[in-house]
């Protein structure tokens, strides 16, 4: 018999109803709209949520989607169960656990009770994960995967990654390594982070308090900045022919061969790497500070904005 749910027309959510610093416009309101969901979406109850430095760029205006404007409930990353299907939807049902991005951020982001995404964009939740692990995973293991793809990581090519303690750069690290075959992979953080890199499978694990990756001796095939700006000094740590990809660094003139990658949010990429997520050779890394719950949002946008995360800021604990 097929699971049912009875769904409210009002629920709590994390609001922002005008563009400003987060402490400032974010709220949390019980009677946000839960959303309708059109023939290929379906609505998903939200048990964990992770952040993402694009969650506050919507908040304060710096990023803005063409034809969008508050109010809305920010949040991509989600882990959660299906509690509506659209009459298209034909690989979910009710009551499947998924995990994957909202496609509502500006109206209905992850930081609410419910949110509506296309099906395209989730895939069902791998049993071995809990719904913080996978929510922690989807933005960030995408923008890796997708981003190594562009720059042409290969089996056999050397990796270095500039930020490698952080989200997207702990995802860097694993997948290069466990996925893409990179012969060898280096990665910089702080000194207390050094042996957090070493465990994610780095071969060289940098300390950038004390060592300039464009003095480096030893030069790679791919460079991923994760943190930055960094390019300029990247492309000094390249071999020839080799390339620099940068998720930090948009809409500025950059030096060559470096180039700017946004993720084009695909749940492909994230079905490409289940097998890996399944097996425990890729893993979700979620800050120890956290799990933040849902009603300290404001704490967990804070610990954001601080750029010290170890891995993903998540929230649980959803109403």
């Amino acid at each position: 018999m097929a699971a049912t749910f009875q769904v409210p027309s009002k629920m709590k959510a994390w609001v922002y109803d005008r563009y400003g610093s987060v402490e400032e416009v974010l709220k949390l309101v019980t009677d946000f709209d839960v959303p309708s969901i059109g023939s290929d979406q379906v609505l998903v109850k939200v048990v964990a949520a992770a952040l993402n430095p694009i969650d506050s760029m919507r908040i304060t205006g710096t990023y803005k989607l063409p034809g969008t404007s508050p109010p809305g409930a920010p949040g991509y990353d989600l882990a959660g169960v299906v509690v509506k299907v659209g009459n298209n939807v034909k690989g979910l049902k009710v009551g499947d656990e998924v995990y994957g991005s909202g496609n509502h951020p500006n109206k209905y982001g992850s930081l609410a009770e419910y949110t509506v995404a296309e099906e395209k964009l989730l895939t069902v939740k791998p049993k071995t994960l809990s719904f913080e692990e996978a929510a922690s995973l989807p933005i960030a293991i995408q923008t890796a995967y997708a981003g190594l793809l562009a720059a042409g990581l290969s089996s056999g090519k050397s990796l270095l990654v500039l930020g490698g303690a952080g989200g997207v750069g702990s995802a860097v690290i694993q997948i290069g390594k466990e996925v893409l075959g990179a012969s060898r992979v280096a990665a910089t953080a702080s000194t207390a982070k050094l042996e957090f890199l070493k465990s994610l499978g780095a071969d060289l694990a940098i300390d950038y308090t004390k060592e300039n990756v464009d003095d480096l001796p030893e030069k790679f095939d791919v460079v991923y900045v994760a943190v930055g700006p960094q390019s300029s000094k990247a492309v000094k740590a390249l071999k020839k022919g080799g390339s620099v990809v940068t998720i930090t660094e948009h809409f500025v003139e950059l030096p060559e061969p470096a180039f700017s990658f946004r993720l084009d949010v695909d749940g492909e990429y994230q079905r490409k790497l289940e097998p890996f997520l399944e097996s425990g050779k890729v893993r979700a890394v979620i800050d120890p500070v956290g799990p933040f719950p849902f009603e300290k949002a404001i704490e967990a946008f804070a610990y954001l904005g601080t750029g010290r995360a170890t891995g993903k800021i998540v929230i649980n604990q959803f109403p």
